[in-house]
């Protein structure tokens, strides 16, 4: 089972003035949870777990857009900084791949894949799946039986966050950066309506700011 590191569901979180916030959403936050040198730390350790479970072979990784590009580029700078400084390293190569499951903060029934006519180059690959945030586990799973029909050799899941969530279908990535509890995150490239991704931090988003920016 994957290891990670557990933010409780009464974590306080931390004030705003602590840290460096855009001031054009210094009132739409209530806190700041996961700071940017903290989700740097995990990617690190993320980034030397897949390595050596997956090392020795050439890997696709699969970045998840949009949410996903801040941390596949960070895990991929970890993996090759890697590569360059360890006996064990692995050829690298890279896809992108969009899913769409969101309005405004709810998470809808209808699962869009775009760029999935492209996955049947993935045959015979080990494929590494990155992804931002896995809620109810719905997206990831329709997407994997998706890349199943391709024949990988094989398929690994990491995603940065897992949701406590009573929705959720019971799956759970190979490797996963923090479990978080059920509120709306926002930062690091996690957005509310494609606002927030310029946020180095992962914040909580307050009510005002979802009927600010509601489409």
């Amino acid at each position: 089972m994957a290891s990670y590191l557990q933010i409780a569901d009464d974590e306080k979180g931390h004030d705003l003035d602590l840290f460096c916030v855009p001031r054009h959403y210094e009132n739409d936050l209530d806190k700041v949870i996961i700071p940017h040198g903290l989700i740097m730390d995990r990617t690190e350790r993320l980034a030397r777990d897949i390595i050596r479970d997956m090392g020795g072979h050439h890997i696709v990784a699969l970045c998840v857009l949009k949410g996903g590009y801040k941390f596949f580029a960070d895990l991929l700078d970890y993996i090759k900084a890697l590569n360059q400084n360890s006996d064990k390293s692995v050829p690298l190569t890279v896809d992108f791949i969009r899913v769409k499951s969101y309005c405004n903060d709810q998470s809808t029934n209808s699962v869009k894949v775009i760029g999935g006519d492209e996955l049947s180059n993935l045959s015979g690959k080990n494929v590494l799946i990155v992804e931002d945030i896995v809620e109810t586990g719905r997206t990831m799973q329709t997407l994997l039986s998706l890349l199943s029909e391709c024949n990988p050799k094989m398929v690994k899941v990491v995603s940065l966050l897992v949701k406590r969530t009573p929705r959720s279908s019971g799956y759970r990535p190979d490797y996963i950066g923090f479990e978080v509890p059920d509120s709306f995150l926002v930062g690091y490239a996690l957005d509310y309506n494609e606002y927030f991704r310029d946020l180095s931090h992962i914040c909580i988003l307050n009510d005002q700011a979802k009927e600010k920016y509601k489409v």
